[in-house]
């Protein structure tokens, strides 16, 4: 006991020396727990069936061996006698070291993370493809401006007035850039959402109809039948109803047209006559097969509409046209009438 006691005497008067011992232990301490650490977790994450975790270890192994070096460092630093001036320049500088290296571990973290989760198949995943950049410049400055805050604390440098300023101007940014920030925000919904995508024949509420083009983080560029790309901002489109006609299980359209008949028209040959102008139409999918359904009976005549599948949404027009074109033709050479709206009224005389 007497021996270990001078020898610790000893170590105290000679501050170097005690220097050098602490620089050692932190070289051993951190060789000792970098080997539990990785054949630990090696072995854990050697379980999983993604290799994600095993990019995450060796990424942030580096920031966790040099954090306990640097804590000995720091530990070591302290035990000499210094000016105060030196002591603090040391100090700040091991802490900035700690948080750079910590930041850039996160850095690399957090790019592997979100292009993970990019190339998971998830139409409903908010990070993809197309907003994958908008995260990763988000999270780098996120993670760069905590890397200056800590920086700046581990000087002692008072950081509450440059939040309140950043704060201030943050507020006058938002008001500035209100619409701006609008449409980004609802550019990124719409991405996530998948109300449409890229190729669809969509219409809006707002008149607007035609095949998307692009949907940027902005806006949404349409290209209409008369060949004009329309640019629409995000935030009026989050806020109409859309009509994907593109949408569904299936890749075709159906059309419906509808056509009344005087009363006292024989049912089958109206149905036969709108059935065979749909099936001799180039136009009409073969399957599903056009059918014709009698409706119901009207207050002037029998309502009857043709249902058929079209090949894609821009042939609606012509294809309508060119039906209801046929059928009426059809209906005159047959002598099937078809009914005006009318009403009888009987005017009573009183005395």
């Amino acid at each position: 006991m007497e021996t270990i006691e001078l020898i610790l005497e000893f170590i105290a008067k000679y501050e170097v020396l005690l220097f050098l011992i602490y620089l050692l232990l932190s070289f051993i301490i951190a060789a000792i727990i970098d080997q539990i650490f990785i054949i630990t977790l090696k072995k854990f994450v050697s379980k999983s069936k993604t290799n994600l975790d095993d990019k995450l270890i060796d990424t942030l192994h580096p920031a966790l061996y040099n954090t306990i070096l640097y804590i000995g460092f720091y530990i070591a630093i302290n035990s000499l006698t210094l000016p105060a001036k030196i002591q603090f320049l040391f100090n700040g500088m091991i802490k900035s070291f700690l948080v750079i290296y910590w930041s850039l571990g996160l850095f690399k973290s957090f790019i592997i993370i979100i292009n993970w989760i990019s190339n998971k198949d998830n139409k409903n995943a908010l990070i993809k493809k197309k907003t994958l950049p908008l995260f990763d410049n988000v999270g780098k400055i996120v993670i760069f401006l905590f890397s200056i805050y800590f920086i700046m604390l581990s000087w002692g440098i008072n950081v509450t007035a440059w939040i309140a300023s950043a704060g201030i101007l943050s507020v006058v940014i938002g008001f500035a850039a209100k619409d701006t920030l609008g449409n980004l925000f609802a550019g990124i919904f719409i991405m996530a959402d998948s109300p449409y995508k890229e190729g669809d024949y969509i219409n809006l509420d707002t008149g607007e109809r035609g095949y998307v083009r692009d949907i940027g983080i902005r806006s949404t560029r349409i290209q209409t039948r008369d060949d004009i790309e329309i640019t629409i901002p995000n935030s009026v489109i989050a806020n109409s109803k859309i009509v994907n006609e593109s949408g569904g299980t299936h890749e075709k359209e159906r059309i419906r047209i509808s056509v009344d008949v005087a009363y006292g028209t024989v049912v089958n040959d109206v149905k036969n006559i709108m059935n065979t102008i749909a099936k001799s139409s180039s136009n009409v999918c073969k399957e599903p097969a056009p059918r014709v359904r009698f409706r119901e009976f009207g207050a002037s005549g029998l309502k009857f509409q043709l249902l058929a599948w079209i090949e894609k949404p821009e042939l609606r027009g012509r294809v309508v046209d060119e039906l209801s074109t046929e059928i009426y033709n059809a209906f005159n050479a047959e002598n099937i009438e078809i009914p005006f709206p009318q009403r009888t009224v009987h005017i009573k005389k009183t005395d």
